[in-house]
């Protein structure tokens, strides 16, 4: 009996390799545990330290980005940085109500082009938005 095995190699090409995707957002935080500890509460992230502990990676079990948290140098002003987390939500209005029973409050929610949007600050003063533009019909 003759067994022949072929290898195929799953390599990417050049050009594959080399196209960006955005998977990681870095913030900046006076205090990484409450902030790490917000977004657990609010949208379900999980926190995992890195094995030096400087940096929390802050997971979403529904997939999407990753954020990371990172202590933020003592000359950095709360929402300094002109950043804006987009957190894709269906039910606007149910998830704020959620939010607000556990104490955090969005702004009034606004209509756009068939979705709508809510903002609010994080414990840094980092602008998140909760939005159903993902879910618009076109």
């Amino acid at each position: 009996m003759f067994l022949h095995v072929i290898i195929v190699s799953k390599s990417k090409d050049t050009e594959e390799r080399m196209r960006p995707t955005l998977s990681r957002i870095m913030l900046y935080a006076k205090d990484v545990q409450a902030t790490c500890a917000f977004y657990e509460r609010h949208f379900g992230f999980e926190c995992k330290f890195a094995p030096d502990g400087r940096i929390a990676e802050l997971v979403s079990p529904h997939g999407g980005a990753i954020i990371m948290v990172h202590q933020a140098g003592k000359g950095l002003k709360s929402g300094q940085a002109s950043v804006k987390l987009v957190f894709d939500i269906e039910d606007i209005e149910g998830f704020k109500d959620q939010c607000a029973r556990r104490g955090l409050e969005f702004g009034v929610s606004h209509g756009a082009d068939g979705y709508s949007f809510a903002n609010a600050k994080d414990p840094d003063g980092n602008s998140i938005s909760i939005s159903s533009r993902g879910f618009a019909t076109k």
